[in-house]
């Protein structure tokens, strides 16, 4: 399995599930990934950044638009040709009846799928292997049958399959925290495909490791361990000769979804997307460029009172670990990614070129 399953994730917040489905074929290799919401569905919102954006149905997630609550999110491959795949997402929830009610008749909805691309075209060397209607109904059937809090695959999963970041694999990250005093949980869950890259060039440390606990060296809070500077040479030179191999187009885009139990309003969780970009630019340098689209959702089921009192500040506890959640989310999505080299291209695998990090849970061996 090209996966590792992760040590807490988005499927920490309650009521919300995952599901991945791959483009079948030897020369594809794209896929769609799925989250479901809990019955009754949770409160989005999005924040668009990314220069060359694909996606669909996310004006109905502005604040002052009709639509107060979501069923699914779909996150896909295939650039815009994927988006067909939430068709297939949108057919399984009217089979349910999950969606907005339009009419008198229980059946009579519509639901409302947000959805958002990457661009990985032509990476397995099919250019016309792309997600579908059909790969949208797998991967929201694949949500529906998981257990509750089942881990997320991550990896080279889903719409992670054809991940690269800055000429390494990308792929599906998650991770989780529970706050302090509320109790509240906020997670993310990224599909890291950048034209920038995860890797600080002048040490080979990944940017989003600066400053997290789970890699610090012992007696130096914040600094991770520096691989060797002959190891790092090693890489930077392997990478570089990998990306004059690969003859794919330079178009990408990190995808995101900041889940938290906390009781939002709309325009809340829309700040908590907005943040959610922080936690992209520490991780990928450079972000936000003209050939990514990245793009952050967020989801909020409302089982937690963000506070119990008024305190008009409290969203910032909310606002900040979103953000170190999407950096942390994007570390293991490279540290999970397989190295591939095929017709669509040489992509090695951080852990390829350097090893792994001694990061609690983190994969182990060298891909």
């Amino acid at each position: 399995m090209d996966s590792r399953a992760s040590m807490g994730g988005l499927t920490d917040v309650a009521g919300l599930r995952v599901g991945h489905a791959r483009v079948p074929g030897e020369r594809a290799l794209s896929g769609t990934t799925v989250v479901l919401a809990p019955e009754g569905g949770a409160v989005a919102a999005v924040d668009v950044r990314g220069g060359g954006p694909g996606t669909r149905e996310t004006d109905a997630l502005d604040p002052s638009n009709l639509v107060d609550r979501i069923d699914a999110l779909v996150l896909t491959g295939g650039s815009a040709y994927g988006l067909d795949a939430a068709g297939g997402v949108m057919a399984r929830l009217e089979e349910q009846g999950r969606g907005v009610r339009v009419g008198p008749a229980a059946g009579q909805v519509v639901p409302v799928v947000p959805a958002a691309c990457l661009f990985d075209l032509g990476r397995g060397g099919d250019w016309r292997a792309r997600p579908g209607a059909a790969t949208g109904r797998a991967a929201v059937e694949a949500a529906a049958a998981s257990e509750p809090g089942a881990p997320v695959e991550c990896g080279n999963v889903g719409a992670g399959t054809g991940a690269v970041a800055g000429g390494l694999r990308g792929g599906v990250g998650t991770a989780g925290t529970v706050l302090e005093g509320s109790g509240v949980t906020v997670a993310a869950l990224v599909v890291v495909n950048a034209v920038g890259s995860p890797v600080d060039p002048s040490t080979g440390v990944l940017h989003g490791a600066y400053g997290d606990p789970a890699f610090a060296v012992e007696g130096t809070p914040g600094r991770p361990a520096y691989p060797a500077p002959e190891v790092h040479a090693a890489a930077a030179l392997r990478l570089a000769e990998a990306r004059e191999r690969s003859s794919t187009p330079l178009m990408n885009t990190t995808l995101v979804v900041v889940g938290t139990d906390a009781d939002l309003t709309r325009a809340q969780a829309k700040k908590v997307a907005g943040a959610g970009h922080d936690g992209i630019a520490r991780a990928i340098r450079p972000a936000h460029l003209l050939n990514d689209g990245d793009t952050v959702f967020t989801l909020a089921t409302g089982a937690r009172p963000l506070t119990r009192g008024r305190e008009p500040l409290a969203l910032n506890a909310v606002l900040e670990a979103a953000a170190d959640v999407v950096a942390r989310s994007i570390v293991r999505a490279v540290l999970a990614a397989r190295p591939l080299k095929g017709p669509g291209g040489d992509f090695p695998s951080y852990r390829a070129l350097y090893g792994t990090p001694s990061e609690p849970g983190a994969p182990s061996g060298d891909g």
